[in-house]
């Protein structure tokens, strides 16, 4: 399996742009899968440079209800005139950062005919399907940062039951892709157990040197006694992974934009 980085915060390329942001596009035996689309159209620039044909993609997936993951949805429909676009159905309700700025999706897009609703489960085809595990119990509690959605008109702590997670099992291997892991990283892997698990992890609000360097810690211990190899991105946080990278070595790798790794 082959996986392209479009569009990261970082970038590892001269040639290729960075944003706040991830997509990914992810080549298996049989398809070609678009995983998110950045915040802009910068990921459709960046294809370019990287040789990777968005027309070509015929299975694209959002991984939650937020900007810097489906901004891009309305170039890629643009660019691609067949690939289904599998999204929560959650996904394009109201979602807010802390100082209660709009971080959601351009609900206008919801109409489209290409969208495809999901819920907790969906199989796209063997060996290829969608999780929101919203009936799975959070071992592990998450702090949703002040972030915020709307439930029966009211402003409330965010949940998160928009984000769902690609598993594809192919040669052996369980291959996860989260695109933030807002119901925790750890709840994650106890759910999936995946041979490689690639995706953010949404640390980058923790200090590594005040409180959060105790759940950075117990992070790091949890991660490595899972068998994955990690490769993070985006919301984990440049310090935060380097914190982690030194207790786990070459278990954990950071891919940033421009980046082609082979799983």
């Amino acid at each position: 399996m082959k996986i392209t980085v479009l569009s990261e915060n970082t970038s590892h390329r001269e040639d290729v742009c960075a944003e706040h942001g991830l997509s990914l596009y992810i080549e298996t035996k049989e398809r070609k899968i678009l995983f998110d689309m950045g915040a802009s159209s910068l990921f459709a620039h960046n294809a370019e440079k990287l040789g990777a044909d968005l027309s070509a993609v015929d299975t694209a997936v959002l991984s939650h209800g937020h900007y810097d993951h489906g901004g891009g949805i309305a170039e890629f429909l643009k660019i691609n005139e067949k690939a289904p676009v599998y999204i929560n159905r959650r996904a394009f309700e109201p979602h807010y950062n802390a100082a209660q700025k709009d971080i959601g999706l351009d609900v206008r897009l919801s109409g489209s005919e290409r969208i495809v609703f999901t819920d907790d489960v969906f199989e796209i085809e063997k060996g290829i399907t969608l999780f929101s595990c919203n009936e799975r119990e959070r071992k592990y509690k998450t702090d949703p940062a002040g972030q915020k959605c709307v439930k029966n008109g009211v402003l409330c702590d965010e949940d998160f039951l928009h984000e769902q997670y690609l598993l594809i099992e192919e040669g052996g291997k369980r291959v996860l892709f989260s695109g933030c892991s807002h119901k925790g990283i750890l709840n994650i892997c106890k759910w999936f157990s995946p041979d490689v698990l690639v995706g953010g992890f949404h640390f980058m609000k923790l200090d590594t040197q005040g409180d959060g360097r105790a759940v950075l810690e117990h992070a790091a211990r949890e991660l490595l006694l899972h068998p994955a190899k990690y490769y993070t991105a985006h919301c984990t946080g440049e310090a935060q992974f380097a914190f982690l990278k030194e207790r786990m070595g070459e278990r954990l790798e950071y891919i940033g934009a421009g980046d082609i790794i082979e799983v």
